[in-house]
């Protein structure tokens, strides 16, 4: 299989490119993980899995994938769906605002293109809540384009195999990664080589214990001289994981609290006052939280993740705020004249 190069070579790209390439092929091919979106060329499916990979472990993501696909199976039956059933569907996974954009992204595929996904990443990019990278990934995965584009990943098996450790004096920015990115991909098997990248990413060259010494690739590698090196450093220097769980007390934190609230909450009420919310989300909750819960409430509600509904309490004289997931059908009866 011949790289995509040749006169016009990317400055980046050494001569040896089709050895390293041939090398990453054959590990791929040996150490793939049988993933279900692997056996897939549904844009809808792909669009589903990659939505749900941001930020989320595989382990996590595969039941849910499932799940999900059984509950929404094609865009039609996503768009269609109240937006409360997405969310509840969505409840473990983290980052509910992916769920909305999810429906967006499928709403506008069934309103502006009849159902069909568009086949160009420029238009893809058009769509609600898709980036540059789900583009690519629709487009390679799905429509098996021969396109680059970057994850995290992505990115970081190309800057240290071809430009070096990710450090300042030698970090790329990102549309001299996009380039380099494009420049590789072999003509005719762009799906094949996406696939490898982002595992070989998330296997072999890890981002912070990489197994160099084992690696295919180790003698072509730019970085590999100075990475553990580069690495125990970052480490001295105070390098620490991303915090994926909420810090206790965040906003992020009572956004999850509430949310977790009125997915659990019976599908035939009209929400939940806030009184009631309220204790749900801390225990210490009194009446002087209420303009806090209500600052919470309101940016959920501009995220379009939940409804504020303003109801008159039939046992009070004035209107009752009830909150819950967007498009809950609700089922108040008005008191009869």
């Amino acid at each position: 299989m011949n790289a995509r190069i040749s006169h016009d070579r990317h400055p980046d790209v050494p001569e040896e490119f089709p050895e390293i390439q041939r090398a990453l092929l054959d590990w791929y091919r040996a150490n793939a993980r049988d993933l279900p979106w692997r056996h897939t060329r549904d844009p809808y499916r792909i669009l589903v899995s990659e939505v749900m990979l941001q930020q989320t472990q595989v382990d996590r993501v595969i039941p849910r994938y499932h799940s999900f696909l059984e509950r929404f199976p094609t865009a039609e039956a996503l768009a269609g769906a109240p937006t409360a059933d997405v969310i509840r569907e969505w409840a473990g996974l983290g980052y509910n605002r992916r769920a909305v954009n999810l429906q967006r992204a499928a709403k506008a595929v069934v309103d502006e293109y009849g159902g069909e996904f568009p086949s160009d990443v420029a238009t893809l990019k058009s769509l609600p809540g898709i980036g540059p990278y789900t583009a690519g990934a629709i487009a390679c995965f799905a429509l098996e384009q021969d396109v680059g584009f970057l994850d995290t990943n992505i990115r970081r098996v190309l800057h240290r195999l071809f430009v070096g450790p990710e450090v300042p004096e030698q970090s790329r920015n990102q549309r001299q990664m996009e380039s380099l990115a494009t420049s590789v991909v072999p003509a005719g098997n762009g799906w094949e080589w996406g696939q490898t990248l982002i595992e070989f990413g998330a296997l072999q060259c890890t981002a912070r214990n990489p197994a160099c010494l084992t690696c295919p690739v180790q003698d072509r590698c730019r970085s590999f001289p100075q990475i553990q090196t580069v690495l125990a450093e970052l480490g001295r220097n105070g390098f620490r994981r991303k915090q994926e769980a909420p810090f206790e007390g965040s906003n992020r934190f009572y956004r999850g609290r509430v949310l977790r609230a009125l997915q659990e909450s019976p599908h035939d009420t009209d929400g939940l006052n806030l009184d009631l919310l309220g204790s749900r989300v801390r225990d210490d909750y009194t009446r002087s939280h209420e303009p806090w819960l209500r600052d919470v409430i309101d940016g959920l509600a501009r995220d379009g993740l939940v409804e504020i509904a303003e109801e008159r309490d039939p046992y009070d004289s004035g209107p009752s705020n009830r909150v819950r997931l967007p498009g809950t059908v609700s089922h108040h009866r008005p008191e009869s004249d």
